[in-house]
């Protein structure tokens, strides 16, 4: 029989920010996952400097993303989207996707993923 999970409170201030290995100007925080006892799913908060580019890439596992600033292009699969603040998406595990923040201000998104192993694939 599983553990119930705690109620957890993390402050902002509390999140360590790390570079994004293949992305130039992407910084990712972990707010809550399996490691602060979080059962089913992880948050994370990414930021794209202007002028910021992530290859194409895949993920095993399928991303919820909103947007909380700025304005970036994403790519998913064959299309173009610009998104802004306040808009979600939805990435399907498998599908390549890519991100490129060609404004002047900074992009901030949140993203919702499954807990577990998440293989990162490259797209040559």
């Amino acid at each position: 029989m599983s553990q119930q999970p705690k109620p957890l409170i993390r402050r902002s201030e509390d999140v360590e920010y790390e570079a994004v290995g293949a992305a130039d100007g992407m910084r990712k925080g972990v707010l809550i996952d399996e490691s602060r006892g979080a059962p089913n799913f992880a948050i994370r908060r990414f930021e794209l400097d202007p002028g910021a580019e992530v290859p194409e890439h895949t993920n095993e596992v399928e991303h919820e993303q909103y947007v909380l600033s700025g304005e970036y292009t994403v790519g998913i699969g064959d299309e173009e989207h610009t998104v802004s603040e306040g808009d979600s998406l939805l990435i399907p595990a498998g599908v390549v996707h890519w991100y490129r923040n060609e404004g002047d201000e900074p992009g901030a998104f949140i993203c919702a993923v499954p807990n577990g192993d998440d293989e990162i694939e490259l797209v040559e």
